[in-house]
């Protein structure tokens, strides 16, 4: 057996074969957005609608709905996979429960850089991940970007994992997140968001993770000096269609969408590579201390217990990680 069929099966196994049933709208398409107008993801979405609905010749017409004024993520997800909602922008880190697979595009260091992402998401391992998506319910037929989280801290730079010895850190409430900064002799916090900036001001942690554009709109770098670019945590998000509204399309229809589509996600990378190089400017101007680590081997070979508990819990997606990890 191949190594891409012992992970297609592994992928695939690792989900429950029931899709739900719903009407699917054949010719007015709503989408779920969770972002607010003029964020990078919404122009892409609101590209894709606009070329499907002009291509199709009205066959579809295709309209965003932002802010997540359908719904939260996880009520968003089931809607689209019962077809109550025909298309969407989901972020793969919640959609564990539902295909347990995509755990594994939660673990850190997986990825070198977002272009390492880029390549395997786009290519059979992307693939992969979209079949075991199709099986419940969601048709995956672009991946956007999310950006690539990174520490930043108020005593040094990180450039090594021994310089996070110590480090009060605070990470999402998320084992794996505790378990990386744990891993790398830091003090992982997991924190409400809205606690961090006071939290650094006053010393409660010494630090956090996140991308450039959170980093910025958030104020973080008002009262954090350093920030490192380790981009130890780079998860795709998905456009994704109802699997319902997919079958109702001709084929003729359903290239139209998956031409827009992936349209829309080279759209969404470029606008959130200016947004982040913007507000990487925005926050040098303002004294931060930016340093990239060149080198993640030592900080990769530094999750090796992250991954062997990963790996005993899913032993059936030690190929994909393999895989993942092996691909440049």
């Amino acid at each position: 057996m191949t190594l891409t069929s012992v992970m297609r099966a592994a992928l695939l196994s690792s989900v429950v074969f029931t899709v739900g049933t719903g009407a699917a709208a054949a010719a007015e398409w709503r989408g779920w957005n969770i972002h607010p107008e003029g964020y990078p993801n919404s122009d892409a979405l609101e590209q894709f609608a606009q070329e499907v609905t002009e291509k199709t010749d009205g066959r579809v017409e295709a309209t965003v709905y932002h802010n997540a004024v359908l719904g939260a993520q996880p009520d968003a997800i089931e809607q689209t996979r019962n077809g109550a909602l025909d298309f969407a922008n989901f972020n793969m880190g919640p959609m564990g429960p539902i295909v347990p697979a995509t755990n594994v595009l939660s673990l850190p260091f997986l990825f070198d850089d977002l272009e390492h992402m880029h390549t395997v998401m786009d290519g059979e391992i992307g693939q992969l991940f979209a079949d075991a998506l199709e099986e419940k319910g969601l048709v995956a037929l672009s991946w956007f970007d999310s950006g690539a989280r990174s520490f930043y801290n108020t005593e040094r730079p990180i450039r090594t994992p021994a310089d996070m010895k110590g480090l009060k850190v605070r990470v999402m409430n998320n084992d794996l997140y505790v378990d990386m900064v744990d891993a790398l002799g830091g003090n992982a916090t997991p924190m409400a968001y809205g606690e961090v900036y006071q939290s650094l001001k006053t010393g409660v942690i010494d630090g956090a993770e996140n991308n450039y554009p959170s980093f910025d709109t958030s104020n973080h770098y008002e009262v954090v000096p350093y920030y490192s670019v380790t981009q130890h945590l780079i998860i795709p998000e998905c456009l994704c269609i109802a699997k319902a509204s997919w079958q109702a399309l001709s084929e003729q229809d359903r290239e139209i969408v998956r031409e827009a589509a992936i349209r829309a996600a080279e759209t969404q990378r470029e606008l959130w590579a200016d947004s982040s190089a913007a507000s990487r400017e925005r926050v040098e101007e303002a004294g931060v201390e930016v340093n990239k680590v060149k080198d993640k081997s030592a900080f990769q070979e530094a999750m090796t217990p992250v991954y062997d508990d990963f790996i005993d819990a899913h032993p059936e997606l030690e190929s994909l990680v393999s895989a993942i990890r092996g691909t440049k």
